[in-house]
């Protein structure tokens, strides 16, 4: 069965639709998409998976008639919602341990506040952003599970978007076999490095930004003059 994923995985990656369009490989296709956009909807370490290009390329394999559309669409969207849950709960857990705790209660009330009320002003419209970047995509609802209460409306935010950004996504996969043969392709691999290098992007921000930090506190503590004690 590892063998058949990894085969699965390869083709999607190169599209190889030959291999796709084997008879039996539909149902580890559906598998392997469900797979990718669960862990990576709810687990910020599977950041890296192409998630976004699996959902477009997953619509361009039911236009050609390899995937079922709306079966396609519905295993995507269960699947990152409930993996958006997966987030939530995590988050909930994290909330209990005395070590994040004692992270969120150092945060001034006021700002506490705010975050509630834009999570429960804006959720919707931040869960379907956050899907379109990788990292944020888990990392929002495990947010919301550490400050929202309300886990009737968190559900209604996951679905809604989950449905929204599967629709969307889906339908630009359908578009693509309308464009010339080379183009579709090239235009499909650059969806599927897109997360990768803004992930490496996002990464390299970070460290540039502590390591400047780091920097600006040493230069400032060889700056500051030297009182000699000894002369009070």
């Amino acid at each position: 069965m590892l063998d058949s994923i990894i085969d699965v995985l390869m083709a999607l990656w190169h599209q190889d639709f030959t291999t796709l369009m084997t008879p039996g490989s539909a149902v580890m296709v559906y598998f392997v998409v469900g797979a990718l956009i669960f862990l990576e909807s709810g687990f910020i370490p599977a950041a890296p998976f192409p998630c976004d290009s699996v959902v477009v390329l997953s619509g361009t394999l039911a236009a050609v008639g390899v995937l079922d559309p709306i079966l396609v669409l519905v295993i995507i969207a269960t699947c990152a919602a409930v993996g958006s849950w997966a987030a939530y709960v995590q988050g909930r857990w994290l909330n209990r341990l005395p070590k994040v705790q004692g992270w969120v209660k150092a945060v001034p009330q006021k700002r506490l506040q705010q975050v509630d009320v834009l999570l429960s002003k804006h959720g919707l419209v931040a869960l379907f952003c956050a899907r379109f970047v990788p990292v944020v995509r888990s990392l929002l609802p495990l947010m919301m599970g550490m400050r929202a209460n309300k886990v009737n409306k968190f559900h209604y935010f996951a679905w809604l978007s989950a449905i929204l950004w599967t629709l969307l996504l889906c339908s630009l996969g359908m578009l693509l076999p309308m464009l010339p043969e080379h183009i579709s392709k090239l235009v499909t691999m650059g969806l599927m490095a897109a997360p990768v290098i803004t992930l490496a992007t996002a990464v390299l921000g970070f460290v540039t930004v502590r390591a400047r930090k780091v920097w600006q506190e040493q230069h400032s503590v060889k700056a500051k003059p030297v009182v000699d004690k000894t002369e009070h």
